[in-house]
């Protein structure tokens, strides 16, 4: 039996994995190799890594990890869990069983693209989440938001620090007029009507289709589409979760355990704060590896 079984092996997974592999705990790590960063060309922010490819910064860490002798790296799905704190049962894609005193929770979520004509297609490159992640590649041009909820207000907000030129596209949402006439007094336009279409302009730019009015051509378009998380194994045990104005995440505490004793969760499965931030899964998905260590010693 290992000690900890972790499910997800991206930024979360493997930070926790580390943490638990330097204090000589037996760890499985169960990751099908499709982080939700994969399709942005680099990652940025994350200290010693700024501007790779986040694709390489994941093989370095599991090279890293080999270093290790009580790390074990899996390639499947985890289909089902089972058990209580002590002894979990994870059954695998694979039709493999592993059994585990403690689990980390780390599958992450999935944005649900809408269903717009170049949407997908943009997403990571011209249309991107995060300006902590792609603002300062594009920062004093042009850019554009999707309106998403009252949120997008803030965001109007903190985008001045990148750009003085924003425009806001309300995309069939009513913005209330307060927020109408604060983004008036910003000097920040509102272009209203659906987006019917996107159409990708080299490595940002992107022109938004309307189904009112003229096309409108943006250096870089940012968006925040609904998620869920990348697999339901929290429903079937029954953990708690919590709404956020784009999906639901596991509640954690200040541990990072979950609502069931021996399971922990971290990265944006477990993160409240948007926009996302490799910086803070790493961060988390190490916590939860040292709580759950401590865990067992206690």
């Amino acid at each position: 039996m290992d000690d900890v079984i972790i499910i997800g092996g991206s930024f979360a997974g493997l930070a926790g994995a580390l943490q638990l592999g330097r204090a000589r705990r037996k760890v499985t790590v169960l990751d099908t190799g499709l982080p939700r960063n994969r399709f942005a060309g680099h990652s940025h922010g994350l200290l010693g890594h700024d501007h790779k490819p986040p694709l390489d910064i994941l093989a370095e860490a599991r090279q890293q990890l080999a270093r290790y002798p009580t790390i074990k790296l899996v390639s499947a799905r985890a289909e089902s869990v089972s058990g209580a704190i002590d002894d979990f049962s994870v059954l695998t894609s694979d039709g493999d069983s592993f059994g585990a005193r403690r689990l980390i929770l780390s599958y992450g979520i999935t944005d649900q693209m809408p269903d717009v004509p170049g949407f997908a297609e943009g997403w990571g490159t011209s249309i991107v989440p995060c300006p902590y992640c792609d603002g300062f590649e594009v920062a004093g041009q042009h850019w554009g938001l999707v309106w998403s909820g009252p949120q997008s207000h803030n965001q109007v907000r903190l985008f001045r620090d990148w750009t003085d030129t924003l425009t806001l596209f309300a995309d069939g949402h009513d913005i209330p007029p307060d927020i109408r006439a604060d983004l008036a007094r910003r000097n920040i336009p509102v272009v209203d009507g659906r987006i019917t279409g996107i159409a990708q302009r080299g490595a940002h730019n992107a022109t938004v289709r309307l189904d009112t009015g003229p096309d409108v051509a943006v250096d870089i378009l940012f968006a925040h589409p609904r998620n869920k998380p990348s697999a339901s194994l929290h429903e079937s045990l029954g953990l708690a979760t919590v709404k956020t104005p784009l999906g639901i995440i596991l509640k954690v505490d200040e541990r990072r355990e979950t609502s069931m004793p021996g399971i922990y969760a971290a990265g944006d499965l477990a993160n409240p704060i948007t926009p996302p931030s490799v910086t803070l899964a790493s961060s988390h998905g190490a916590m939860a590896g040292i709580f759950a260590q401590q865990s067992m010693v206690a």
